[in-house]
């Protein structure tokens, strides 16, 4: 109860070669949130304890709380290297992944993954952006000059 759920994630991208991506682990990953609930309200509970004068218990609720730190970081870890990994994914295979991929990926992952290279600019187009695309000059084409600013300047105000 002191992480080894939440490591665990971590460990398991670590042993993936090669830039390979692991199927997601959503299970390994709300038990890793359900332990920090857990050691949350323990947490909680003690603290009132300890507001009405028994000091024995600030070490357990220190220990809890880096416990809780380092599940948060390990999380956090474990969703940072996913989305490098599937970014990499993407510039290599391009904006359709093979099943073999997708298949160890998130219905979120894969829903972001559909949307990561839309671009909706001022007029209302949406621009898919690709690896190579040359996008600012056909906007410079449409709109050649620059957006207007959004202080406005009256010419019968003076300013000093």
């Amino acid at each position: 109860m002191a992480g080894e759920r939440a490591v665990g994630l971590v460990r398991e991208l670590r042993g993936a070669a090669g830039g390979n991506l692991p199927p997601f682990r959503a299970e390994g990953l709300r038990q890793a949130l359900e332990e920090m609930r857990s050691l949350y309200e323990r947490n909680q509970a003690d603290v009132s304890e300890a507001k009405s004068g028994r000091t024995d218990l600030i070490f357990l609720i220190r220990f809890r709380h880096c416990c809780l730190l380092r599940n948060q970081r390990c999380i956090l870890a474990y969703l940072y290297d996913r989305l490098l990994r599937i970014r990499a994914l993407r510039w290599e295979y391009g904006s359709i992944l093979p099943n073999t991929i997708q298949f160890h990926m998130s219905a979120e992952e894969v829903r972001c993954l559909r949307d990561y290279g839309e671009l909706e600019i001022d007029d209302g187009t949406t621009v898919l952006l690709k690896k190579n695309s040359q996008i600012w000059p056909a906007c410079l084409a449409r709109h050649p000059y620059p957006a207007p600013t959004r202080f406005c300047h009256s010419s019968s105000s003076s300013v000093s």
